[in-house]
């Protein structure tokens, strides 16, 4: 990974700063709204003790029958579809069907719909009707009660069968529809409203026969416009108020839900909307089921509430951008719940400021982000170029043996990166001290050897002079005079290798290159090497087109010739030899293969440097090398704006020596 990358990880820390402050403003925003919910709660509390001392006409505890307004005209037919429009808020009967209630200004509607795979028919005024199936109502008003059997052994009109004597007050006689299908019957029936406050219905079939004390009566309920009016005083302003009965039946509703106000410039747009509710605090709960008007309201809240325990709930406010705190509370009378009082209120000042918190963090935010990551590049970036700067200088000076071609780079910087560049110009300096000292201990040396050698030889040259005059060498002393004459040769030929070396750098320095065919220059090398291979097998692997180029001939022949002596000395007898010209993209590409053992992994990029070689160990017998001999192969390459590289076959059978060639510059006239 490269520096800039971890500099831009490191930059993404400061992601830490927006998100410290959104839980900030998250805890921010609970607050409010846990304040304002305690708040709202405090005052639904206040209001339902209100409720209750003021005798308002609640509901009783206990389960009720919740009477809803008919909206249309009901015919006593026995079918249900002038019930359709109330048939979603129809009351369970004996979990074996429905029942609907509704009242106009005269008449009390009843409709059971029951639900029975088996039938027994019978009248109501059969002996039997008891072992048939039936319904058992009672209709109460003020404490007193009559019972009504209703029977049919055929669909249409119904008679029912008092079971009781007569009571002031409630009718004597009743409507009565019965029809039925395959998968039950349904009864329709009416009876004046006048006094009636509560009403028993029972479901009877012949499995379980009949009892008629088993009928329980409920008190009946429904919207009243005096607790409507009795609210109304107690509900405060821009609140929504209304009492439920504890199976969330609409008993009492007074004011409405008013969104406060603000300035245009306040006004909160879709983004912030959409903000809010993702990012911030709790989500927000649908408005569909509060908004509704409907007869019941069946939610968690008010279950809640029923059950003694306050509860509140944020939902969302019709109004966009806004919000409504709903708190439901317990009416209770005499340790009972004989109601729920639900407060809804609506606000905008927790998601405005929250908006307003929120987006003012989040531009602050990501703007020092962006200041951040913008330096933190600029930053990364030039510190990059600088390293590539010195990387590039220490480069160029390995490819100079270690000198340096002009001043190293960033020297004068003060910080570390400067401190690194002067290690490595001292470095360097040093390093092309000892090569310009190794490149020229060859001609130091052979300047040096020449007075002393010349000094031995006319020394034993006198010697031996003067022994044949006259003076007899001592027969043991023969023996040391050859070994001085042999080894004051072999000091000859290395002080004339050491002179030819130098001799030869200077040449390669001073050549003139001309137009030539490459391919005739090395056909010319591979056949006079064949000669000289002895036993080994000589090959010669050329292009049949003529590859020209810009170069020094005789200098590649040189070079030719250094590297066919340093590779037939280490061919064994009957082994080969393959020289290779090829062309390249840039050039071409001269290569010397031949039989022998491996180089040793730690010299094959030290082979081409000056005063190296590995002759002594292959030739123990032979005069010893200077290592010059690749050191002017390399000088030969670069002189050719090439590289000279040595490497071990894929085989294991040998070792190859490369040129690789890209041809002199053109000089201009």
């Amino acid at each position: 990974m490269t520096l800039r990358r971890k500099l831009l990880l490191v930059a993404l820390c400061t992601l830490a700063l927006p998100m410290a402050g959104w839980l900030y403003v998250r805890q921010m925003e609970t607050l409010l709204r846990e304040g304002q919910a305690q708040a709202l709660t405090a005052s639904a509390r206040a209001m339902a003790r209100s409720l209750v001392v003021t005798d308002a006409p609640l509901p009783p505890a206990g389960p009720v029958w919740y009477v809803q307004d008919a909206a249309n005209p009901i015919t006593i037919d026995g079918y249900g579809d002038d019930w359709a429009p109330l048939t979603p808020w129809s009351q369970p009967l004996d979990k074996r069907g429905k029942l609907l209630l509704a009242a106009d200004a005269d008449w009390l509607y009843l409709y059971a719909d029951v639900r029975s795979a088996q039938r027994t028919r019978a009248d109501a005024d059969d002996p039997g009707a008891l072992r048939a199936d039936h319904l058992v109502l009672s209709l109460g008003k003020g404490g007193q009660s009559r019972r009504f059997l209703i029977a049919s052994a055929a669909p249409g009109p119904v008679t029912p069968r008092p079971l009781d004597p007569p009571v002031d007050g409630l009718p004597a006689r009743i409507t009565v529809q019965w029809q039925e299908d395959g998968s039950g019957y349904r009864v329709e029936l009416r009876v004046p409203r006048s006094g009636l406050d509560s009403l028993g219905l029972a479901v009877f079939d012949p499995a379980t026969g009949g009892d008629p004390e088993a009928v329980q009566s409920r008190p009946l309920v429904n919207y009243s416009k005096a607790l409507s009016k009795e609210l109304g005083l107690l509900a405060l302003d821009g609140v929504q108020a209304r009492v439920l009965a504890p199976q969330g039946w609409l008993l009492a509703q007074t004011g409405r839900l008013t969104t406060p106000t603000m300035a245009p410039s306040d006004q909160p747009g879709w983004f912030a909307a959409l903000v809010y509710r993702s990012l911030l605090a709790d989500q927000v709960d649908d408005a569909e089921l509060w908004t509704q008007d409907v007869p019941r309201l069946d939610v968690t809240e008010v279950r809640e509430a029923s059950s003694g325990k306050p509860a509140t709930l944020w939902r969302q406010g019709e109004a966009r951008g806004s919000v409504v705190l709903a708190a439901a509370v317990p009416i209770e009378r005499d340790g009972q719940v004989v109601g729920v009082l639900l407060l809804e209120q609506a606000s905008r000042a927790v998601p405005l400021l929250a908006n307003r918190a929120l987006l003012g963090l989040l531009l602050t935010s990501f703007g020092v982000l962006l200041v951040a990551g913008a330096i933190l590049l600029i930053f990364a970036t030039r510190l990059s170029l600088r390293l590539g700067r010195l990387r590039d200088a220490a480069e160029r000076a390995q490819l100079n043996d270690g000198r340096l071609d002009g001043p190293f780079p960033m020297t004068s910087a003060e910080d570390e990166i400067g401190d690194l560049a002067r290690s490595f110009e001292r470095l360097f300096e040093v390093v092309g001290g000892y090569t310009d000292y190794l490149r020229t201990l060859a001609s130091k040396l052979s300047h040096e050897l020449n007075t002393p050698l010349a000094i031995v030889k006319s020394s034993l040259d006198n010697l031996e002079h003067a022994l044949q005059e006259g003076n007899a060498m001592p027969p043991d002393a023969q023996p040391y005079m050859q070994r001085a004459r042999d080894g004051v040769a072999r000091l000859g030929q290395l002080v004339r290798a050491m002179s030819e070396a130098s001799r030869m750098e200077r040449a390669i320095a001073a050549a003139e290159p001309e137009d030539v065919d490459l391919v005739a220059v090395v056909r010319g090398c591979s056949d006079a090497y064949r000669p000289l291979a002895g036993t080994r097998r000589m090959e010669a692997v050329l292009p049949d087109e003529p590859m020209t180029m810009h170069c020094a001939p005789e200098l590649i022949a040189q070079a030719l010739d250094k590297l066919f002596d340093n590779a037939l000395s280490f061919t064994p007898e009957g082994g080969w030899l393959r020289l290779t010209l090829r062309t390249t993209s840039g050039g071409a590409e001269i290569e010397l293969a031949n039989q022998g053992p491996p180089l040793p992994a730690a010299m094959q990029g030290r082979l081409f440097d000056s005063l190296v070689s590995l002759r002594d160990k292959a030739t123990p017998g032979d005069a010893p090398h200077l290592g010059l001999g690749l050191y002017v192969v390399r000088l030969v390459a670069e002189r050719h704006g090439g590289v000279a590289i040595a490497r071990n076959l894929d085989d294991g059978s040998g070792v190859a020596f490369t040129l690789q060639l890209h041809g002199m510059p053109r000089q201009r006239l």
